[in-house]
């Protein structure tokens, strides 16, 4: 199975407009148009009855307090997690391509109430519900994809991998509020095939040049 954007080509910059913040011009970071990118995939196993895509980010910052703070830069070195900015199960098997801007377009403080997708999935919640908890302007529940934010004052350009699973199965069966980690659990066992595509973001304008 491959999968491919007409958004970003792989392992190459992913434009401002599919981020959920950018560079302000002033050195920091301004809300950006938080499009959901085009995606589109082919050589699909046979027997797939469904798809799951997932876009995680692996190079986060784990000390949070140096986070966006003119006083201090976070080296490249430092140690990283992960933050999840995507989570979409119950894709139907015959969807081929997402348009860009189909499933997100523009921030939705608190959170999207029910994102766009193919008839019959069902979007997930994503990392910045948790990144947002207690702000009384964000907080709440951000279900489907919301883009690229990574800290102004980080030495290290972002990764963002876009992981596709082909599915033996046409429904995982979760309920309620769900997440990437119900997500994995549920597909243990039913993966045919996955393909994946990243491509790289920084608000830091001097690695942006």
């Amino acid at each position: 199975m491959k999968i491919r954007s007409d958004s970003f080509h792989d392992g190459q910059p992913i434009p401002a407009e599919f981020a959920f913040g950018k560079p302000d011009g002033a050195g920091r970071i301004a809300l950006s148009a938080n499009r959901s990118p085009h995606l589109a995939w082919d050589e699909v196993p046979a027997g797939t009855r469904s798809f799951v895509l997932l876009c995680i980010d692996p190079d986060v910052p784990t000390v949070p307090e140096t986070v966006n703070r003119d006083d201090v830069v976070i080296p490249a070195e430092q140690p990283r997690g992960e933050f999840v900015h995507w989570v979409m199960a119950d894709i139907p098997a015959d969807c081929r391509e997402l348009a860009a801007g189909a499933c997100s377009d523009g921030v939705t403080p608190r959170g999207k109430r029910q994102p766009e997708g193919p008839v019959g999935s069902r979007q997930g919640l994503n990392d910045y519900t948790g990144w947002f908890a207690g702000d009384a302007d964000m907080g709440g529940d951000y279900f489907g994809y919301d883009g690229p934010c990574p800290p102004f004052n980080d030495q290290r350009v972002h990764r963002y991998f876009f992981r596709l699973y082909a599915l033996d199965v046409p429904s995982l069966g979760l309920s309620g509020r769900f997440g990437r980690a119900e997500v994995e659990r549920a597909m243990q066992g039913h993966v045919l095939a996955e393909a994946a595509i990243h491509g790289t973001y920084t608000t830091n304008a001097r690695l942006a040049g």
